[in-house]
């Protein structure tokens, strides 16, 4: 009889290890907005599975076809909802089941029936363009908040950045050169594997408007010399030593959008991807490609033509040719 090589059988410690260090890396498969997102998502499921009685990964569709009706009743947009569908979908593979409800004959006709009744265009934010800039930071007071805001509002447009990108820079992301601003963009949301890209801004021709001129004015004014770039200041002029939280970016861009004179219903367009979706829209009416604008904002190919479409309407319609 053969003897046992007991030495070759891993210790139950190192198996734990193992198993811990698996669950890790699956974690980081996801960006903590999405893993946040599919919590929400899934806990939201499991309350009205409770609601009504029925186990959260019940075989068949019928209960993830009543849970899409209640999601509709609540108001939830059609793109919300298929979002929870495909969490609820990848949920049910990740417990192991095979075939998810999302996949049944009822699920797909409900989602079908939905989108037909509810439509699936979605409301669009207002991209802010070259002049709408001006205008807002022309109208930025001479403090702190103002300072910031300006800085903020420039850089996030002439960068295309997303915002929760635009929170996170730090002075080390920072290198200045002859022809302007290089931005060590660390991690974004399609770069999922953390690899970063550069991303350059260059000196603005008007000294009002340079973006590269604003961040470092307000870097001055605020001392900040080291960590996080963009961080909240309080009424008496302190500023934080925390980044900025990304989802105050939007209701930055409101307040100064309000303080240039922009209408209510023009205000209420505007969010956080106003900056980011204004970059990419004046490049393509300038005529960039889609490499040129993915380069710039990072966007995925498919997601840039949507901007080069929208440009186009302007250049090419026969609207602007009938002499009025």
């Amino acid at each position: 009889m053969q003897e046992m090589n007991l030495s070759a059988i891993p210790a139950r410690a190192d198996i734990e290890e193992l198993v811990a260090q698996v669950k890790t890396f699956a974690d980081a498969a996801k960006a903590p907005a999405s893993r946040k997102a599919y919590a929400s998502d899934m806990h939201d499921y499991g309350s009205f599975c409770s609601r009504m009685v029925q186990p959260p990964f019940a075989p068949g569709g019928e209960v993830l076809a009543l849970y899409i009706a209640d999601l509709a009743r609540r108001g939830m947009k059609p793109s919300t909802i298929a979002r929870r569908v495909a969490t609820i979908a990848t949920e049910y593979h990740s417990a192991g089941y095979r075939e998810s409800p999302a996949s049944s004959f009822l699920v797909r006709e409900v989602l079908r029936g939905m989108r037909r009744t509810l439509g699936t265009a979605q409301e669009g934010k207002m991209p802010l363009l070259p002049a709408d800039m001006a205008r807002m930071v022309e109208a930025c007071p001479h403090t702190l908040i103002g300072l910031r805001d300006r800085a903020l509002a420039l850089l996030g447009f002439a960068s295309g950045s997303r915002r929760a990108t635009l929170a996170a820079y730090e002075v080390c992301d920072l290198e200045l050169g002859e022809q302007g601003l290089m931005l060590h963009e660390r991690s974004g949301k399609t770069d999922q594997e953390g690899q970063g890209r550069l991303v350059p801004v260059i000196f603005g021709t008007n000294p009002e408007t340079c973006p590269v001129r604003a961040l470092y004015v307000w870097m001055r004014a605020a001392d900040i010399l080291s960590g996080p770039i963009f961080r909240s200041v309080d009424r008496h002029g302190r500023v934080s030593p925390n980044p900025l939280d990304p989802g105050s970016i939007a209701r930055i861009l409101k307040k100064a959008a309000s303080r240039c004179g922009m209408s209510e219903a023009e205000v209420a367009k505007i969010a956080g991807h106003s900056l980011r979706s204004g970059a990419a829209t004046t490049a393509a009416i300038a005529g960039c490609g889609e490499r040129e604008i993915a380069a710039l904002t990072g966007h995925r190919s498919r997601e840039v033509r949507r901007y080069i479409r929208d440009a186009n309407l302007f250049r090419a319609s026969a609207a602007g040719k009938l002499g009025l």
